[in-house]
């Protein structure tokens, strides 16, 4: 596939501290990989969770409906299983257990072979001083960069 999607979740890493990635496949129907080939998609409200099965969801990710898919098109907001194997998703369920971690999707993207894969990344949630912070140190950034700039001239 010569035509590159990639969709991200821009929020992760603002209201995260992000430290393990993980590549897995989704479970999708034909309508919903259309829309997403159009790219069509939004993973900024998403997370994952386990179910009873041991069986790893990304929950809230929209996919549109696909313009012409009539009567067969899919649930915009329904709950997609992911596909690691069992080594990562045993892993994955200990870490959350007992670190109070939780998984976030950050990139939605379309491999060589043209299939649908979802980066998720085991994470910690920032209190809000951190969020400030970071904030402060980007807009001091860019002040520096305009006093830099004037300098110059």
């Amino acid at each position: 596939m010569n035509k590159s999607i990639v969709i991200k979740n821009k929020k992760a890493s603002f209201n995260y501290e992000l430290l393990d990635n993980y590549v897995a496949g989704i479970v999708l129907t034909g309508t919903e990989i259309k829309s997403i080939r159009l790219g069509k998609a939004s993973i900024s409200e998403s997370f994952c969770k386990f179910n009873s099965k041991k069986e790893l969801f990304v929950i809230n990710m929209n996919i549109q409906e696909y313009d012409y898919g009539n009567n067969f098109n899919h649930n915009p907001k329904s709950e997609r299983k992911l596909l690691l194997n069992k080594n990562e998703l045993k892993k994955l369920e200990k870490e959350i257990n007992s670190n109070g971690l939780t998984i976030v999707p950050t990139k939605l993207f379309l491999n060589e072979k043209g299939l649908a894969k979802l980066q998720i990344s085991l994470a910690r949630g920032k209190k809000m001083f951190d969020k400030r912070e970071k904030i402060k140190d980007r807009e001091n950034k860019i002040n520096l960069d305009r006093l830099k700039k004037k300098l110059r001239s």
